[in-house]
């Protein structure tokens, strides 16, 4: 009789492993006993960035109902007053414009006014990329070159290049940024979701459904689309960024949003003329982009590995701390075996 040993034998096939083959970490929990809420908290840096777009996307919702008119009340007697100081009421404690005017109040409304440009337009490219990526990577054929050539085509030019010359023939307003901003980032999405269907339309599963009688509308939106939507999610996420970012461009260069109407974008361009008697005009609301766009950056980055299978037990795994002789002597004797 011969005895079969097992070369795992101690080893814990459900703790990941580094490259060197050391355990991560112990006591990990399996991480589909997690809701996405439970693996948030568990990121620090990732619930900081989600508690500071919630709070943007509150104030940008109610924040305008709270201020009233006071992002539009002059008081030529209180121009460009520094900011952190309450003699002349909370409000105006991030100082006031050349005309007397809340800096806080007109970062409040331009907040809303910067949601309402990059979140439809968002919204509208992946939705119309989406669904156009999966019906041509589903069908293939003459659909799907069809698709990739024109997306080819909006690809071709600069999107940035082309929402300018756009907004330069036809009047800036907010609608024709948002149509225009749409258009050029609809083959992000259309790409991603025609590789992704392409590649399910041969699985098991479909090939099942597909035998059963199912239609492809039906396999679309069952079966295709609810794998593809954390990847939608994630790029719509890293999106948002640069649709942001591209309204603040366009208002600083004077064809974004127009006066009366106000902007993070445009109140950057509309101070950078006091940079050296005012520097807050244009430094809070250039701190309101930074900070949203990067708290976007680092939600899109959970996001990718909260929603994949593979990657989400580094969320659920707990970090060993080690001290700092532990850490040298690791890195020494792995140095000795080197």
């Amino acid at each position: 009789m011969s005895i079969v040993t097992d070369p795992l034998a101690g080893q814990s096939p459900l703790l990941p492993t580094d490259p060197a083959g050391d355990t991560v970490a112990t006591g990990a929990v399996p991480s589909n006993d997690f809701p996405l809420w439970k693996l948030l908290l568990r990121d620090k840096m990732a619930t900081v960035a989600a508690a500071v777009l919630g709070f943007v996307l509150l104030v940008a919702a109610f924040g305008p109902m709270i201020v009233g008119s006071r992002a539009t009340e002059q008081n030529l007697d209180r121009s460009n007053l520094a900011p952190f100081s309450l003699d002349t009421g909370f409000m105006n404690i991030l100082g006031t414009d050349p005309l007397g005017r809340s800096m806080l109040a007109r970062l409040i409304v331009a907040c809303q006014t910067t949601m309402m440009v990059s979140l439809p337009a968002v919204i509208i490219s992946c939705i119309v990329g989406s669904i156009i990526g999966m019906w041509a990577g589903y069908h293939r054929g003459w659909r799907e070159t069809t698709a990739m050539r024109i997306a080819d085509v909006i690809m071709s030019f600069p999107s940035l290049l082309l929402a300018v010359v756009v907004l330069y023939v036809f009047s800036p307003s907010a609608a024709n940024i948002v149509a225009v901003l749409a258009i050029t980032r609809i083959p992000i999405y259309l790409r991603t979701a025609r590789a992704e269907s392409a590649e399910l339309q041969s699985r098991v599963f479909v090939d099942a459904a597909r035998t059963f009688g199912a239609g492809s509308g039906s396999i679309i939106r069952r079966h295709v689309f609810p794998i593809l939507l954390p990847t939608l999610l994630t790029v719509a996420t890293l999106d948002f960024c640069y649709v942001m970012l591209a309204e603040s461009s366009l208002s600083f260069l004077g064809i974004g949003i127009q006066p009366p109407d106000i902007s993070w974008g445009l109140m950057v361009s509309q101070g950078r003329t006091y940079l050296q008697t005012a520097w807050w005009l244009s430094f809070f609301p250039g701190v309101a982009i930074v900070v949203t766009t990067v708290s976007a950056t680092i939600l899109a980055a959970w996001a990718r590995i909260a929603t994949d299978p593979g990657q989400r037990w580094r969320l659920t795994t707990p970090r060993p701390r080690r001290s700092a002789s532990q850490f040298v002597t690791q890195l020494v004797s792995r140095k000795g075996k080197a």
